[in-house]
């Protein structure tokens, strides 16, 4: 079989979602594929429409079941251990593709002999096949056979995992998944993978409809998910370190920790909860000091990260107390500059 497409299904029956991208995988322009969608303990109808769809569509839709919400990772990880497929692709299950896609993606990687092959995206909030604003994934700087200069680049920002297709032979000789039973399970999957492939393409169009809600996980923020983001971080820490890329890609890996366990989670939780824990401010802080005591003089820190936000962490490696009363002193003059 060519390729497997593994779609983690969790409460999507509202509004026509998992239709919708259900649709647009049964519907591609290829031949040769499975559809494999793994129900994560819905409590909804989800379970139903996909077996309508399974028994409609035999020959491509496959369906497994959870009895325990294991969240993305944990279905994704089912889903890898069922697949047939040469390729393997991943989609999540409010999105969705052009009829072309996997196609696209599958003719790029034959032309060039690329083992994994990406594209561009469209943001949108409604169902549509208009393009929205369209997001690079990858840059074309990313691309072609993969030295060790442009793995650093991958390792870096390695893009959406959901807008890619891999190949499956070196998933399994590496023994490649994901985190299970929380969220941002790609922030640690995402890096490490790429560090196993050698030859990465893009398709230079958005062929992926990424759709954005306000139930998303990127727009509810809670003290758990933030969690989840610095449990990221440490499985990426210890599996670089478990994996032999810690020495190698040390600056890469310090910076994209310190990004994940602290700079994100900080500034995302802050304005995101109503009442921010000093506590876990503290442990925000002590934990990155912990695993790179000097993350503030890294190269790419010092280049990617926003001169306010070094300014509140500068001041944050000062005291806490201060940081968290500065802080929400210029929240509130954001405030009500806004207001204006």
């Amino acid at each position: 079989m060519k390729l497997s497409v593994i779609v983690p299904v969790y409460n999507m029956a509202d509004g026509g979602k998992l239709e919708y991208c259900l649709d647009s995988l049964v519907n591609q322009t290829i031949d040769d594929y499975e559809i494999i969608a793994v129900d994560d303990a819905s409590t909804d109808t989800s379970l139903e429409i996909l077996r309508d769809y399974e028994s409609r569509y035999p020959d491509k839709v496959k369906v497994l079941c959870h009895k325990v919400n294991k969240r993305q990772g944990g279905a994704k990880n089912t889903g890898l251990r069922a697949a047939q497929g040469e390729w393997i692709g991943f989609i999540d299950s409010d999105d969705w593709v052009t009829p072309d896609y996997y196609e696209k993606l599958l003719g790029k990687a034959k032309e060039t002999g690329a083992d994994m092959v990406g594209c561009d995206y469209s943001l949108v909030d409604r169902q549509t096949m208009e393009v929205g604003r369209i997001v690079q994934n990858n840059t074309m700087e990313q691309t072609g056979v993969l030295d060790e200069e442009k793995h650093k680049k991958l390792l870096m920002r390695s893009g959406s995992m959901v807008i890619k297709i891999y190949k499956h032979s070196v998933i399994r000789e590496q023994n490649l998944c994901f985190p299970e039973g929380m969220f941002y399970e790609d922030n640690c999957a995402g890096p490490i993978w790429s560090l196993y492939f050698k030859h990465f393409e893009k398709v230079e169009e958005p062929l992926y409809f990424y759709y954005q809600h306000q139930v998303s996980t990127v727009h509810h923020i809670t003290e758990e998910k933030c969690r989840d983001r610095m449990k990221a971080a440490e499985l990426l820490y210890a599996e670089c370190r478990q994996r032999g890329f810690l020495e190698q890609y040390r600056k890469e890996i310090e910076y994209r920790f310190s990004e994940l366990y602290y700079v994100i989670t900080l500034f995302s939780y802050l304005p995101g909860v109503q009442k921010p824990s000093l506590k876990f401010i503290k442990e925000l802080r002590q934990g990155v000091v912990r695993r790179f005591p000097e993350f503030e003089k890294n190269p790419y820190y010092l280049q990617n990260t926003g001169e306010e936000e070094k300014k509140f962490i500068a001041i944050q490696g000062r005291s806490n107390v201060i940081f968290l009363w500065y802080y929400q002193l210029k929240q509130w003059v954001w405030k009500q500059k806004a207001k204006r």
